[in-house]
């Protein structure tokens, strides 16, 4: 199999099946695995002095050991199957769905719940919010994760094979894991937060265009255009203005994390600013359809040397 025969039937299986949660519970995920080896990091060179260094020393170290073992997987006599399997792992379409529909779900029964379900996927403070802003966060949720958890994987695989997508996905948890702004990790983390922004510059800006081209609207993409700069992340405004010129409402502003109120600004603020589980729903419509046209592409891609 090639990579585009891979890709193709990764992407089909990832929708079907998604991670079935009982074999985690008896193997470690790779994404486990790679969580490990950033702890390993973190616990034995996140002290004294040059911390930056060892920071940069530490993702280029992980970077290389994802590049060498997804280099050695995909060099086993196998006819690709192990590949097959390890990248229908890697993309996570079916576990973004999975996590934004519990929100809706949760909002249906209560809002407690619903504040407990998006807390599961956003790094704010959850415990005070309102319905409109609960469906907010996990509609910004919905955007940003289609980039992180499929385009960019997906961009990478089609770039650098198995090494590419071993290597962004080992770059993305090392950023969710010491990439942030707190006092431990604003120098040991700046490493792997700067080098996760560089591998998510180019396709956050290819998964807004596609959502954008999913809809077949020209004013939705002017609007990300406008308005993707307004995010606080150099990426993440991309998707994020998409989706919101898509459903027409208000993303971003001002929110809590830490206890410490910070204030962005909205993106499509003459969107709806008043939302509710309707636009979860629509979020996830959105989700599907990109998806959607993914495949269309992909399926494209694979067979047009039969078509051509």
């Amino acid at each position: 199999m090639n990579t585009i025969q891979i890709l193709l039937i990764a992407l089909i299986l990832d929708y079907l099946i998604g991670d079935p949660i009982k074999v985690w519970s008896k193997i470690p995920h790779p994404a486990v695995i790679m969580g490990k080896l950033i702890s390993w990091f973190d616990n034995n060179f996140n002290f004294g002095s040059a911390l930056k260094f060892k920071g940069i020393f530490a993702i280029f170290s992980l970077s290389i050991m994802a590049c060498l073992i997804g280099q050695f997987i995909h060099l086993l006599p196998d006819y690709g199957l192990i590949e097959l399997l390890i990248t229908t792992i890697l993309l996570a379409h079916n576990s973004l769905v999975k996590h934004v529909k519990d929100v809706l779900i949760g909002l249906n029964n209560s809002l407690n719940e619903g504040r407990n379900a998006v807390a599961c996927i956003v790094g704010r403070q959850t415990k005070n919010l309102d319905e409109s802003n609960v469906s907010r966060a996990a509609v910004e949720s919905a955007a940003e994760n289609f980039s992180d958890a499929v385009i960019a994987p997906i961009f990478w695989y089609l770039l650098l094979g198995l090494p590419g997508l071993f290597l962004y996905k080992m770059t993305n948890t090392a950023d969710s894991m010491i990439g942030y702004k707190s006092e431990k990790y604003l120098l040991f983390g700046f490493g792997a937060a700067k080098f996760d922004d560089l591998m998510n510059w180019i396709p956050s800006r290819i998964c807004g265009t596609l959502m954008c081209a999913a809809y077949l609207s020209k004013s939705n993409f002017l609007i990300m255009l406008k308005d993707a700069k307004l995010h606080a992340s150099p990426n993440a405004g991309w998707p994020e203005a998409a989706m919101a010129s898509i459903l027409n409402v208000a993303l971003a502003g001002p929110r809590s994390y830490h206890g410490k109120l910070t204030h962005y600004e909205f993106i499509n603020s003459s969107g709806r600013h008043d939302m509710d589980r309707t636009d979860i729903n629509d979020a996830l419509k959105v989700l599907n359809r990109s998806w959607l046209i993914l495949i269309i592409i992909v399926s494209i891609a694979n067979f047009y040397p039969l078509i051509f």
